[in-house]
């Protein structure tokens, strides 16, 4: 049950922020037994966050460790978690090769036409939708279409699948607040149509990042099968997800600022600064994923024992006082920057140059073609999703506002 003061469940928009700020506020390192159902030390200072992150006695475990269990079943576990967000060096090494000789900047930075029509396209019908209705919610109607197309586009995955993984994503990020049910027939799914897309590309290579991926080799060594469908299923669900939450947060944010709001608009060429401080303010990731200690270690003057759960929290790191000047106000113009949205050290997002792509071509498409765009609720009505990890608002109802 999610509660507005657990910083991790919380689901009251800015709830979340609140309660890890108590909680900041007597340290940057906390021991505490958690709503999830274990101990931990929770990071939330940013010089702690950051000397954990890059620390490497701080160790992912593997797929197999239970920090990353939702109750997944166990011939399940490998095809979902064998990735890099789990592994730990010299295999997730291993990984971040394999997986970056075939995601290229250059294929990234090959999609931003694409994105600009696709853009353009789901603005167009945005207006339309707000011609004929009043109101629309910014979430359903672009921010989660935007990198679901782009993302599948990617990896060549056919159009008729993408309503199954728009409809998978929703148990498989909300894990144990989805129901077992939900999450089990979502997780059994996405194997099966992993499986059955690989096969499909191996008999019929294309010019996609998957194919790329089953084809890419450092000598004799190759991504497995596990391999293949937990990176596929990492950007397609945790991937995807994620910059939904960083466009629908960066409205939200401009939104409550609307001091901000109008300088961006006044002045357009912000936006690259601008998206680096929206990524600080509200980052579309709440928490690392949980780690452990393999040996003891000091952070902060806390001795932390091996064996102890490890949680970074980003969102309070972010908003530390002891690195950021006024922390808890958006500034386009912050000249500190350095946030950990996107992680750091050795599992730093290799998909970061994608989302920020993504978000500064919708920004800006949603800039340039409303200037009256306003929320249609009180921010006190907004509730984030409930999720270990993912940071989003569950919807953003928006709509004109009325001519003077």
């Amino acid at each position: 049950m999610a509660t507005d003061d657990d910083p991790f469940l919380a689901v009251r928009d800015g709830a979340r922020h609140r309660a890890l700020a108590e909680l900041a506020a007597s340290g940057p390192v906390h021991h505490l037994r958690l709503s999830l159902g274990m101990d931990a030390y929770v990071i939330t200072g940013y010089a702690a966050a950051k000397t954990v992150l890059g620390d490497p006695r701080v160790v992912k475990g593997g797929a197999s460790h239970p920090a990353y269990d939702e109750g997944t079943p166990a011939e399940l576990r490998p095809a979902l978690y064998s990735h890099m967000l789990t592994a730990d060096p010299p295999e997730h090494t291993r990984l971040r090769r394999l997986v970056a000789a075939a995601f290229t900047r250059r294929r990234v930075e090959e999609l931003a036409p694409r994105v600009e029509r696709i853009c353009a396209d789901l603005v167009g019908t945005l207006e339309e939708t707000l011609d004929a209705n009043g109101e629309a919610d910014l979430i359903s109607a672009f921010a989660g279409p935007l990198p679901v197309t782009v993302i599948c586009e990617l990896l060549g995955v056919p159009e008729e699948s993408r309503d199954d993984l728009r409809a998978w994503a929703g148990p498989l990020v909300a894990g144990r607040f989805a129901g077992e049910e939900a999450f089990l027939r979502a997780s059994r799914e996405i194997v099966a149509f992993l499986h059955g897309l690989l096969a499909d590309k191996r008999r019929a290579p294309a010019d996609d990042l998957l194919s790329a991926l089953i084809a890419v080799r450092d000598g004799e060594d190759r991504l497995t099968e596990d391999e293949l469908t937990s990176m596929v299923y990492l950007l397609l669900i945790a991937g995807h997800e994620t910059t939904v939450s960083f466009i629908a947060n960066g409205v939200n944010a401009l939104f409550a600022h609307p001091g901000q709001l109008a300088l961006l608009r006044a002045e357009p060429d912000r936006l690259p600064a601008a998206i680096e401080e929206l990524l600080r303010f509200d980052p579309p990731a709440q928490m690392a994923i949980p780690a452990f200690t393999a040996e003891p270690i000091e952070v902060a003057g806390h001795s932390i024992p091996a064996g102890a759960n490890i949680v970074v929290s980003l969102l309070a790191a972010n908003r530390d006082p002891a690195r950021f000047a006024d922390p808890d106000a958006l500034d386009l113009g912050r000249e500190d920057a350095g946030h950990l949205a996107f992680g750091h050290g050795v599992h730093h997002c290799l998909g970061a140059p994608l989302a920020r792509l993504e978000a500064r071509i919708a920004l800006g498409a949603l800039l340039r073609r409303f200037d009256d765009l306003e929320p249609a609720v009180p921010a006190s009505a907004l509730e984030r999703m409930p999720s270990l990890i993912i940071n989003r608002l569950a919807v953003l109802p928006v709509r004109r506002a009325a001519s003077a």
